[in-house]
């Protein structure tokens, strides 16, 4: 199933959406890396793949907005057709404060923000999915969304609202060929917000995990990649939690 599959990556500039992007690309699929702001790096991660071999485009757009998903869209279809995989990445900002510190944009605006991207890049991909009857869709969360941590309520609320939402798209679209998959990474390293955690928080953190380390961007990307192959094609509604054995379920 690779060959002249065409997988966009959204928020692919860095961290994840990249390591992603490089492995889908290294399998055989051509790559759209969409990027928000960081116009340079995504054009770092595409020249990366051609000068592996690989087949990539760099397209900005902010994923919330129709429009602009539209002409993503629109711009791969003009080169390669219509997308086979939707890696949905893209971080939109947040707070990290506690509640009783947070206001209702805050927390309802990160909700807002993240089913709406969400949703539109879903609604975008579909028609082409559904046309050939076949696709991945597969969700970037969050362990947050299962087991709270201080400060991050905003986003592990988010996420867990994202998390049901690919189940229920599951149900819906499963007899149309089309899977939709969650990776749920634990804390990750070497990520635009790998901040988040201070030098003793992330000690801790190592402390509790089995592997006895934090996830890189590539193990995330191995997940990423296992549901946007054919060995997966037998799974829906499934969530991977990629954290090194520190929270089971």
């Amino acid at each position: 199933m690779t060959g002249d599959r065409v997988a966009l990556i959204t928020g692919a500039s860095s961290g994840i959406g990249a390591a992603t992007a490089r492995l889908l690309a290294a399998r055989g699929m051509r790559v759209v890396v969409n990027y928000l702001r960081s116009e340079a790096a995504a054009k770092e991660v595409v020249a990366d793949i051609e000068a592996a071999g690989g087949e990539a485009m760099a397209v900005q757009a902010d994923v919330r907005e129709p429009a602009a998903v539209a002409g993503l869209l629109d711009q791969v279809r003009r080169v390669w057709g219509d997308v086979d995989v939707l890696v949905h990445n893209a971080l939109t900002p947040y707070a990290i404060k506690p509640f009783q510190d947070m206001t209702w944009d805050e927390l309802g605006g990160k909700v807002d923000d993240e089913m709406r991207a969400a949703f539109t890049v879903t609604k975008a991909v579909l028609p082409g999915m559904t046309e050939r009857r076949s696709g991945r869709i597969i969700y970037l969360g969050t362990g947050l969304s299962r087991r709270p941590r201080e400060g991050m309520i905003a986003l592990g609320t988010a996420k867990a609202a994202l998390t049901q939402f690919a189940r229920y798209l599951a149900q819906e679209l499963g007899p149309q060929g089309i899977t939709v998959n969650v990776v749920e990474p634990g804390p990750v390293a070497e990520t635009r917000i790998s901040h988040v955690l201070d030098g003793e928080q992330a000690q801790r953190q190592i402390a509790a995990t089995p592997l006895g380390r934090l996830a890189l961007p590539t193990d995330v990307a191995q997940a990423v990649a296992f549901y946007a192959g054919e060995d997966s094609s037998f799974m829906t509604g499934t969530t991977a939690a990629v954290n090194g054995g520190m929270a089971m379920y």
